[in-house]
């Protein structure tokens, strides 16, 4: 002991002692009325009567559910805009008696109601994996006795016993004192990663919390119940995933595109209904003007027939087939997609919030750079013989001084890397702890009054005995006398989030003098590919932001380590009530990482981001990242996640690391460029059909026979259904929708078709006489059935022709589509080419020769050439800013002098940090210049020190 203090005192003249990582809890004030009721005598425990006023005011110990009527929900599915104009359309089919139509629609509204329903699963799941890592029994001190009783019916003020291996049952708090009434100073070591995200076990003592479904992996206490059920950690956790119900982004997508079409279609339903009722004088069989009541059925069924063809039906159908095929080709790339929609919303996210334990790195401690003593050091001479230490001989000797078969996680870090970097332990044929050449006489296992473990060793092949020690690095530098170096060594370890351990030996026959072999260092170290998934998101546009429950240390080393910048902000200062949001999101979205995070902060960072307008994607393992998998536009669950992780998420990775991310963005932004090019399409040619049905029927009374306007809808979608599989331009920056752009391009696509549509009509009736009033009769053969087949084909083939433009943002010879799509689209319109030239009564489609038959589709594939140029200058020349200039809303405008703002402090600050790069490249010239000036000068020096001493 007398050795102890001079060594104390040796380091205290030195002036050097080692700083200690510590680590920052998570803690919460507890209100009085609840902090009067944990005060309950430790080996009484509560009684019966008081467990029942608790429960009554607490409620049980568990997640409570809030269960909805199955039948309703389902039934909730039938409402939306494009559901309401369905069902619309289905009723007047029935009337109609068009059981064709009405079999296609209902078929359609039960589809998208079912696949709606199962998706809403979800969030139930996710609950119910949050409740099976809640632990079922638990050891309880109740009346005096030490009794086993339901986890459930635990209450705050309940004096529990945790074990080595117990889940813990709700949030305690650590009294300090043994399950048997004896005082103990030990700690509990607990693994709380799954919870936090922090990737060592932490040491709990007397007064911290333990939080529930944590895990005791050394040691054994009481503690008192401080929380429970939905107030705990791990209920918090549930209670945000409850409340999150966001509607998807591709949902809101596809309703905004639903709702523009549908407000078309019945603004132009209903002129139309009441021109043919009231506006047109229609006559019957018998040459009389019709009763308003066969009117009516009339323009109801009219407008039934257009409403069908224009209700963008195929719209959903097409893009879920395509999303479905790039969810069987992540597949093979162990990418699973639990929710196709995933799929688009992937390919638009600009920021990845990535957990850091077990995602970023591999969730397990390793041997990292050691600092290795010189053999013969003493606490005055650091240099000794000048040799060095080998990372073999530290990681035997450490071996040595290591217990056989501890669970704990430093010990198998250090027994590991023994094993496969010390070639006489290597070579083993059995991996135990026989040591060949060495017999290991005595072990002194770890306590926490000595702070480290201690092996006596026989050297076989000379017979000599030397004792080794392994533990606190304070601990061990007091043993040896004192050791600067090793301090600022362990010091420097600290500072960098690194785990240090002490290793030392004797080196007398006595074995009472240790001499310093090394200091351990150990980190969960980042995964191998997890710097190049980084850095190829970063060529995709995408920013990955750090978040951990780790320390704020830990988290900047590994940054440096992933080739990220080091600004990780603490946690906690997204709580600032003295800033306001628009400040904290700002630093959100500066920051590279986030420390000592809790599920509500990481929920909170993917909320500010999405309110920011960002789509954020958001990947972990633990049940402290489910809340944020859910909220998050996509969920990305790692391999080896927690039931929790998964049921939350939206995409599930079986492959360790996040490089299959990447291969998921990439396969998602083509599938994007699919969908997009399909929506411009089908918008245009639905803007197309409407404009020029409405304006001929309203004008002409012209119009096609019913079963040709069904064709149209039904050939021309079910073609495009093979986009799923044609080639795409992948994108290397996030891919948008940009509603307004697609609109408008749309709408000026279907203008330019319809008045091409015009023209053609006008054309065949003014230029070759085909009159849309000459109605065959049964001695007479009319020009309308031909002058209605030449408009078919034209109006299923122009617009038809046009999604060889929409498949790609530039010109469309930049992109080969593939031949199978080009099989399927031309395929459908020589189908109506030969139907039209030929005639088929069955579709009451009249012959019309080769001539107008090939001219038709000929003068189709050259308009889709010229509004191709369309589509590029619309592209080309579209912004934000000529938005806000032409709708300046009252949104917009702020938007645009924010970014206007803001570009103006960015040129700012960067001009400032070219001049700095300047300044710092000169000095660093100068400052080589004159180290190689100076190195230039030394031998002339030296030579002239020889002739002065001679």
């Amino acid at each position: 002991m007398t050795e102890h203090k001079d060594t104390v005192e040796v380091a205290e003249k030195q002036g050097l002692e080692v700083k200690e990582a510590i680590h920052v809890e998570v803690t919460e004030e507890l209100d009085a009325e609840l902090e009067e009721l944990l005060h309950t005598e430790p080996l009484s425990g509560l009684t019966d009567a008081e467990v029942e006023v608790r429960l009554a005011k607490f409620g049980k110990n568990e997640i409570p559910e809030n269960k909805t009527n199955p039948l309703l929900k389902f039934l909730s599915y039938f409402l939306g805009a494009i559901s309401y104009l369905l069902e619309v359309a289905c009723i007047l089919a029935a009337i109609f008696q068009d059981w064709i139509d009405f079999g296609i629609l209902l078929f359609v509204l039960i589809v998208n109601a079912c696949i709606g329903y199962f998706e809403e699963a979800r969030a139930e799941s996710a609950l119910d994996a949050l409740k099976n890592t809640l632990a079922l029994k638990s050891r309880c001190w109740r009346n005096g006795k030490l009794v086993e009783v339901d986890s459930n019916l635990l209450v705050p003020g309940d004096v529990i016993a945790l074990r080595l291996g117990d889940i813990i049952p709700a949030d305690c708090r650590l009294l300090g004192i043994g399950v048997t009434g004896e005082i103990t100073e030990g700690t509990l070591q607990i693994d709380q990663s799954a919870l936090t995200g922090e990737s060592l076990p932490v040491n709990k003592a007397k007064g911290a919390t333990a939080y529930s479904s944590s895990i005791v992996k050394q040691g054994q206490m009481l503690a008192v119940v401080t929380k429970t059920g939905i107030n705990t950690y791990i209920g918090r956790a549930a209670n945000l995933i409850a409340i999150t119900t966001e509607e998807g982004h591709f949902q809101k997508v596809v309703n905004a595109i639903g709702n523009f079409l549908i407000i078309i279609t019945v603004v132009m339903a209903v002129v139309l209904f009441f021109v043919r009722v009231w506006g047109v004088k229609t006559l019957n069989e018998l040459g009389e003007e019709k009763d308003v009541g066969s009117r009516v059925k009339d323009a109801l069924l009219e407008v039934l027939i257009l409403t069908v063809a224009a209700i963008p039906v195929g719209l959903p159908t097409v893009l879920s087939v395509t999303m479905a095929v790039g969810a069987s080709q992540l597949a093979k790339k162990k990418v699973i997609v639990k929710r196709l929609t995933a799929i688009e919303e992937l390919a638009s996210v600009s920021i990845l919030c990535s957990d850091k334990t077990g995602t970023l790195t591999l969730n397990e401690l390793t041997f990292d750079v050691p600092f290795l003593a010189n053999k013969g050091n003493t606490t005055n001479d650091f240099e000794g013989t000048g040799v060095k230490y080998t990372d073999q001989e530290l990681l035997l000797t450490s071996f040595f001084a290591s217990e056989p078969g501890a669970q704990d996680a430093i010990e198998s870090a250090i027994r590991a890397a023994a094993q496969e970097r010390v070639e006489v332990l290597a070579n083993r044929t059995e991996q135990d702890h026989n040591i060949p050449g060495y017999k290991v006489n005595n072990f002194i296992p770890f306590n926490p009054t000595s702070k480290y473990t201690e092996a006596t060793v026989t050297d076989l092949a000379t017979g000599k005995q030397f004792r080794c020690i392994k533990g606190a690095p304070q601990v061990i530098v007091r043993m040896v006398g004192g050791h600067d170096q090793a301090v600022n060594a362990v010091n420097d370890f600290a500072r960098r989030g690194l785990r240090a351990l002490g290793v030392a030996r004797t080196v007398d026959d006595a074995m009472t003098k240790f001499e310093m072999v090394g200091m351990i260092s150990l980190l969960d170290p980042p995964r191998p590919d997890s710097a190049q998934t980084i850095k190829e998101c970063g060529e995709l546009g995408i920013g990955v932001k750090m978040i951990t429950g780790d320390q704020q240390i830990i988290a900047k080393e590994v940054a440096a380590r992933l080739g990220m910048q080091r600004t990780i902000l603490d946690a906690h200062k997204l709580i600032d009530d003295s800033i306001d949001e628009a400040a904290i999101t700002d630093r959100v979205v500066k920051a590279d990482g986030f420390a000592q995070v809790i599920p509500e902060h990481k929920y909170k960072v993917v909320e500010l981001l999405q309110r920011r307008g960002f789509l954020v994607g958001m990947t972990g393992d633990g049940v402290n990242d489910a809340p944020a998998l859910k909220k998050a536009n996509v969920g990305i669950a790692v391999e080896g996640c927690t039931d929790a992780a998964r049921s939350a998420a939206d995409i599930v990775l079986l492959a360790a690391g996040l490089n299959t991310i990447v291969d998921g963005v990439k396969t998602s932004r083509a599938i994007f460029q699919r969908m997009r090019s399909y929506a411009l399409y089908r918008i245009a040619s639905t803007i197309h059909f409407l404009l020029f049905f409405f304006f001929t029927i309203v004008t002409y009374n012209f119009s096609l026979p019913a079963r040709l306007i069904i064709l149209i809808a039904v050939l021309n979608d079910a073609a495009t259904l093979v986009i799923s599989v044609d080639n795409a331009k992948i994108s290397r920056r996030p891919d948008k929708w940009r509603l307004g752009q697609l609109m408008v391009l749309s709408a000026l696509l279907g203008v330019l078709l319809m008045l091409i549509s015009l023209a053609h009509f006008y054309v065949a009736w003014f230029h070759f006489g085909l009159s849309p009033y000459d109605i065959s009769t049964a001695d007479h053969e009319g020009t309308l059935p031909i002058l209605q087949t030449i408009m078919y084909l034209q109006i299923s083939s122009c617009p038809h022709f046009v999604i060889f433009s929409t498949r790609v943002q530039g010109y469309f010879w930049e992109s080969i589509p593939s031949v199978i799509f080009i099989i399927a689209v031309g395929g459908t319109q020589i189908f109506a080419m030969f139907m039209s030239i030929y005639g088929i009564k069955a579709f009451e489609a009249t012959a019309i020769g080769w001539a107008w038959g090939a001219s038709v589709l000929a003068i189709s594939t050259v308009i889709f050439m010229i509004l191709d140029v369309v589509k590029v200058m619309v592209i080309r020349y579209w912004s934000f800013e000529l938005t806000a200039k032409l709708w300046p809303t009252k949104q917009r405008t702020a938007e645009l002098r924010r970014r206007v703002a803001a570009k103006k402090v960015h040129d700012r600050i960067y001009t400032h940090v070219d001049k700095i790069r300047r300044v710092v490249t000169i000095h660093n010239a100068l400052a080589q210049w004159k180290a190689a000036s100076a190195k230039k000068m030394r031998p002339a020096l030296s030579a002239e020190t020889v002739v002065v001493v001679n």
